[in-house]
């Protein structure tokens, strides 16, 4: 039973604490819109994208109005477009994009995703025309987010993708150069990205879901400082049970949200996501939480061991006040999302190599990073290369969003505003060479634990 306490509470996580609803996504399949001529394909997609989501918007606004709760995006993922557009006659994606982008635009949503191909054990011919269109698709569209899975823990590593992507990136990146290379902020490298996460860049309506969901992804790193505010000098099994408690009352708030959206659209529930995901406002850091248990700048020694804590506490909480829980859930760790993670790299105390660490042990991984515009190609899939052997050894979502910005070097800062917030440019190691590496192609095979058959 919900008492009179546990309102007046939601209401001081939402007013004070910056407790929102980070976005209702829907997830809607295209593989009825297949079609070889790809002006006939993009009608298509048009119109069944259009249709589906036609009160999406609405129907949160509604929500937000009469329980009080911010929904800050709402969002539309759709098939994997290699698949999708799969039959389609051509040597580019990029209508499909634009059509993604018109239709988005249409119903009012403030992402759309999908623009993706998952090659983690080889190409097929529309993997590779998705591959070769995402440069100029992101950079002739606004709202088109777009990722590309290449690894997985079945599968292995598949290098010769890794290699391509590193081009890719940097080729965004010039083509976007006018607005701070923003095409790289919309395009996330995974290993074993999963089919319902609800969250931008990465969001794709996986093969195996219905031809319509509606999932929600919450937030409220702030709600979990603020509990711990009042543990100062306490264990960390206190510790621990205070973020799995407060967990719980974050899942709720986004279950009821997903429940009635559910219900007023007509369209299945899917999951909730309960990623605490930062924004760049102050009071709004999951590197502020870490700073809560102890650690006087995030990057220091004993970082890692807190952030552990943390995603593991979210999950066990989440997991009792829902029954779809789904997506990355866990802690985000974008460096421009999140004040405390600026402050951290301004101050000298976080690093790239910390941050990988790091993600060993979170949600998702290298996210929006801004690194020196003369980066090369191989050093950026190098790194992806690394970031998919975390997620392949270790059965994880791993994911590499990293931004080259033309121009830019370290001491430099870059604007984003929004949510994308802002990033000093962060230090890569590019004194040496990975090209030799990065070229040999082919796959790292999968590890032992694969086999589980």
């Amino acid at each position: 039973m919900i008492t009179s306490d546990d309102i007046l509470e939601t209401n001081r996580m939402i007013t004070e604490n910056k407790l929102d609803v980070r976005t209702i996504t829907m997830g809607i399949s295209l593989r009825d819109c297949a079609h070889p001529n790809i002006k006939n394909f993009c009608e298509n997609i048009y119109d069944k994208i259009t249709r589906s989501a036609e009160f999406l918007v609405k129907t949160g606004e509604d929500i937000e109005a009469e329980y009080g709760i911010p929904i800050i995006h709402k969002r539309i993922s759709v098939t994997p477009i290699a698949i999708a557009a799969e039959a389609c006659r051509t040597d580019t994606f990029v209508p499909v994009a634009e059509a993604m982008d018109k239709a988005g635009k249409a119903v009012g949503v403030n992402f759309i995703g999908g623009f993706s191909a998952l090659v983690e054990k080889g190409f097929t011919g529309g993997d590779r025309t998705l591959i070769s269109s995402i440069p100029q698709a992101l950079a002739s569209t606004d709202i088109v987010c777009s990722s590309i899975n290449l690894a997985s823990t079945k599968a292995g590593i598949n290098m010769d993708a890794v290699r391509e992507m590193g081009e890719i990136i940097k080729r965004t990146a010039e083509l976007t150069r006018d607005e701070q290379a923003i095409g790289c902020a919309k395009l996330v490298v995974f290993a074993n990205a999963p089919g319902d996460n609800p969250f931008m860049a990465g969001a794709f309506h996986g093969v195996s879901e219905a031809d319509k969901v509606v999932s929600v992804g919450v937030s409220g790193p702030g709600v979990v400082k603020h509990a711990l505010e009042g543990l100062k000098g306490k264990d960390f099994t206190e510790v621990a049970e205070m973020i799995k408690r407060t967990a719980f009352k974050i899942t709720r708030v986004g279950q009821l949200v997903a429940r009635e959206a559910s219900k007023r659209l007509g369209v299945p529930f899917g999951i909730i996501d309960l990623s605490l995901a930062p924004t760049p406002a102050v009071g709004d850091s999951v590197a502020n939480v870490l700073e809560e248990m102890g650690i006087e700048s995030c990057g220091i020694p004993g970082t890692t061991a807190a952030l552990a804590l943390l995603n593991d506490a979210v999950k066990k909480g989440g997991l009792m006040a829902s029954s779809h829980v789904g997506g990355l859930s866990g802690a985000f760790i974008p460096v421009s999302e999140d004040k405390g993670m600026i402050d951290a790299v301004n101050r000298g105390s976080l690093s790239i190599e910390k941050l990988e660490a790091m993600t060993c042990v979170c949600s998702v991984g290298l996210d929006m990073i801004a690194i020196e515009g003369d980066t090369s190609a191989s050093t950026i899939s190098a790194i992806i290369a690394d970031e998919a052997a975390i997620g392949m050894i270790n059965n994880k979502t791993t994911a590499v969003r990293v931004i080259p910005v033309p121009g830019k070097k370290v001491g430099d800062t870059v604007e984003y505003g929004g949510l994308l917030g802002y990033c000093p440019i962060v230090p890569v190691q590019n004194k040496f060479s990975s090209d030799a590496f990065i070229a040999r192609g082919g796959r790292i095979p999968a590890p032992i634990r694969s086999l589980t058959n």
